[in-house]
């Protein structure tokens, strides 16, 4: 992994999740990590060959299940959680995940077979997620360098 921000387990799965902030490209990365995995720093960047820049050997390398880019909304990913708490149902099962410069927050929903559906849940200019929190209920918090704490909630 090149620079991963923020990690977290998930209680029901017991999958450890990370955000891997991107290099050169415009490419942020999310990742399920599993013990003795290669996730390609320095070959990949995201799902894309990093050095060389073209026709990289992947053979043994571990992919992200989620990238996201410039277009995309950001970049510098901020990893989340996936949220488990009852406020939010129709996010239960969701990785909650930011985007530092953007202030965007999406939810990736992630099954380990089905491809993934990403949803765009909140854009704030404004807002700097640095981090995410959960509380003893599961509830979602968010930390941003505007200087407050964020609780998840519906619209």
């Amino acid at each position: 992994m090149r620079n991963p921000w923020r990690f977290s387990f998930d209680p029901v799965t017991k999958w450890l999740w990370a955000g891997d902030v991107g290099q050169d490209k415009p490419y942020e990365e999310i990742d399920i990590i599993e013990k003795g995995k290669n996730y390609g720093w320095n070959i990949m960047e995201g799902l894309h060959c990093f050095k060389p820049a073209q026709n990289c050997n992947q053979e043994g390398l571990t992919l992200p299940i989620w990238e996201y880019t410039l277009e995309g909304g950001g970049r510098s990913i901020t990893g989340g959680h996936v949220y488990r708490g009852k406020k939010v149902p129709s996010l239960q099962g969701f990785y909650i995940y930011a985007d530092f410069v953007s202030g965007r927050v999406w939810a990736l929903k992630y099954d380990g077979r089905n491809t993934p559906v990403n949803s765009l849940i909140s854009h704030n200019p404004n807002l700097y997620p640095s981090s995410f929190g959960i509380d003893e209920n599961g509830e979602l918090y968010i930390c941003s360098f505007d200087g407050n704490v964020y609780r998840l909630r519906e619209n």
